[in-house]
């Protein structure tokens, strides 16, 4: 068992950095086959080598005339063949042109294509081009994108579409890759209660596994639902136990040292933390520990707070152990469309969105406010220790970087 980091809070670059480490120690790398209809959203277990050239022979990329240099003198050349997509074509005859159409295969001896808006088909039938040709025009040559042996995507690499769309080019029917996560999320608290229910005295609709098990979805995890712990530590020890078999333990509330912060009682009492109190806002109370072996993050309750650290430390530590090397989402510089004037001794990530090239930040950025990320596209960080005038440049990461 080992003591909580009490040293004062931990920089938001440290915890990244012993996250991954934490992330790479314990990595998945069990694999499974899967069709490529079914491999959205899933980690490439292995790098993926090209078995193919591509293109496999040197094709047209416009509709037009494919003719040898060598036959032309300026004089209009006579058609001898025409080409479609999916044809073989015979070798071109000397001193003719061959109609072709976009990704046909070249002719053998032909060596240039002009397309056909700079050629004339003349009454005989004959061809007269109208510009200058040069050799090699208009041709795709063999091996353009990828030659055999080529890597042409990296293990680890998340597949969208578009690389779904490279696999099928390469004519790969299924895929190996790294299995789903399997994440459990639950809540802790009392006061909690399922939406669709009648609140009672004191009581709050539980919103952040709603939020935690839609977005784990969308991050191709399997999730396990465990419900809302009640605020006892019995039950909560015996929540915790029955989850032996999953990758992640993923919960929201109850980790901190108050006398109700069972999930971070028992954390302490049979398990051990390793990461405590952030130096970010929201979301200081952010915890990572093991619990009989598993790993547990605990996420602050407060909505906002949930949001923020799960986007930029659980989903990173997520992907990271799935074997994604690239998990630090895309931000850009955007001039500040708004005043900040208190200085912080933490980095804040307020809830923002741009208009006409500025950066507007929402008008309350409680913890608890959920309105503030619906209404925004994205997040606006402010390093801390420092304040914001109109103009400054600052960091924004649109929320599409952290969502999938």
């Amino acid at each position: 068992m080992s003591k909580p980091e009490m040293r004062g809070l931990i920089p938001v670059e440290e915890a990244m950095e012993r996250l991954m480490s934490l992330a790479e120690a314990t990595s998945i790398t069990e694999r499974e086959t899967v069709v490529l209809a079914d491999a959205q959203g899933r980690v490439l277990a292995d790098d993926l080598i090209s078995t193919l050239d591509l293109p496999p022979w040197p094709n047209s990329a416009m509709d037009g005339y494919a003719l040898r240099m060598a036959d032309w003198t300026g004089e209009p050349l006579p058609v001898s063949q025409r080409i479609f997509a999916g044809q073989a074509p015979q070798p071109l005859q000397p001193g003719t042109c061959a109609r072709i159409f976009t990704g046909a295969p070249v002719p053998e001896g032909a060596d240039c294509v002009e397309m056909q808006e700079n050629a004339e088909v003349q009454p005989d039938a004959r061809v007269r081009f109208l510009e200058p040709l040069r050799a090699l025009q208009n041709i795709r040559p063999k091996g353009q994108e990828t030659t055999v042996g080529d890597k042409v995507l990296d293990a680890g690499t998340v597949m969208t579409s578009i690389e779904l769309g490279l696999a099928a080019t390469l004519g790969l029917g299924q895929l190996d890759v790294v299995r789903r996560a399997r994440v459990a999320v639950l809540s802790s608290g009392d006061e909690l209660i399922e939406p669709g229910l009648p609140l009672g005295p004191g009581q709050i609709y539980n919103s952040n596994r709603v939020l935690l098990c839609s977005w784990l979805k969308r991050l191709g995890c399997e999730v396990v639902d465990a419900g809302i712990l009640p605020d006892d530590l019995e039950k909560t020890r015996a929540a915790l136990a029955a989850l032996g078999d999953v990758d992640l333990i993923l919960s929201t509330g109850g980790v901190s040292v108050g006398e109700a912060d069972f999930l971070g009682h028992a954390l302490r009492e049979e398990g051990e933390i390793a990461l405590w109190k952030l130096a970010i806002k929201p979301g200081k109370p952010l915890t990572f520990g093991h619990f009989r072996g598993v790993p547990v993050i605990g996420l602050p309750g407060n909505p906002a707070s949930t949001l923020v650290t799960f986007a930029l430390l659980a989903r990173p530590y997520l992907l990271r152990r799935l074997g994604v090397q690239d998990v630090k989402p895309l931000q850009f510089k955007v001039p500040a469309g708004f005043v900040w004037d208190k200085p912080g001794n933490r980095r804040e990530y307020l809830r923002g969105r741009l208009e006409q090239g500025r950066l507007i930040a929402y008008r309350n950025q409680s913890s608890g406010v959920l309105r503030s990320a619906a209404w925004a596209d994205g997040l606006i960080e402010v390093i801390e220790g420092t304040t914001v005038a109109e103009g400054d440049l600052l960091n924004f990461i649109p929320m599409s970087e952290v969502m999938g």
